[in-house]
């Protein structure tokens, strides 16, 4: 039967795919619209096997929050190349699924929640055979508190949510700014997994040692490097980005309001 360029658009706008693609799916199913869908997503399934294993390390980061300003996601939208991470389809996909992400608690539920009659894993496999790579959410991470505040770093390949205990807009900004330019392993020494201390502890002792320090001394000495490891990893003591003397973020918060706390950070990085 005859394939008309009105059936064709249809299904393009339908399913994202390229014109040709389409018009070849139409002929394949005889116009059957519904039929040529699915030869698409087949496409899209046999794409997304070939290049299961292929290095999605490119990608955007999207970051959304709830209208109360309560709760929030961050996670990445990950492809193979930089040139479809600028690709506006690719943008407006990972927009259109942060609106489903609100919702999420888990990265395995935002893959299973629906997308227009798919999951959202689906309609990842289906746009993986329409833009021909491979096409994946990366990291999810989620945050709630009693008011947040987000940042989104120049090209979107750095995305962060902080929460803090009272509404303070510019504040929340700032320190969303913070975690995203010096990433925090923590918000405090307290916060730091213990595995980690015993390592930098470590590290610090096998440096004394090949500087001939006295072995006696390494405990103490590698302590003061500890400390020194705190201030430049954990958000409240880091040296805050905008101000004009040595103020930790801390004090940034203090001077703002005396009950002005953060109560946790998500940050997700491409």
């Amino acid at each position: 039967m005859s394939i008309t360029a009105a059936d064709v658009s249809k299904l393009r706008n339908t399913t994202g795919a390229g014109m040709m693609d389409c018009k070849k799916a139409l002929t394949e199913a005889d116009g059957d619209f519904e039929k040529a869908i699915e030869i698409l997503r087949k496409k899209g399934q046999k794409v997304a096997a070939n290049r299961a294993d292929r290095d999605s390390s490119e990608g955007i980061v999207v970051s959304v929050i709830n209208a109360e300003k309560t709760k929030g996601v961050v996670f990445s939208l990950n492809c193979e190349t930089d040139f479809v991470a600028k690709n506006e389809d690719f943008i407006k996909l990972a927009n259109s699924i942060s609106n489903i992400s609100i919702n999420c608690s888990t990265k395995e539920e935002l893959l299973n929640s629906d997308f227009n009659g798919l999951t959202v894993h689906e309609k990842l496999i289906e746009q993986t055979g329409v833009i021909g790579e491979k096409i994946e959410i990366g990291s999810f991470k989620l945050i709630s508190g009693n008011y947040l505040g987000t940042y989104i770093h120049a090209g979107s390949k750095i995305g962060t949510i902080v929460a803090l205990s009272l509404k303070e807009e510019e504040v929340g900004r700032n320190i969303a700014m913070q975690i995203a330019a010096m990433n925090p392993l923590a918000l405090d020494e307290s916060a730091v997994d213990s595995s980690v201390i015993e390592k930098e502890l470590e590290i610090a002792k096998d440096q004394l040692r090949q500087e001939g320090k006295p072995e006696e001394m390494l405990e103490n000495i590698a302590k003061g490097k500890l400390k020194k490891f705190f201030k430049d990893n954990t958000l409240l003591f880091q040296d805050y980005i905008k101000a004009e003397n040595k103020e930790s973020v801390n004090d940034y918060l203090k001077s703002i309001d005396s009950n002005l706390k953060i109560s946790g950070f998500i940050r997700v990085g491409i």
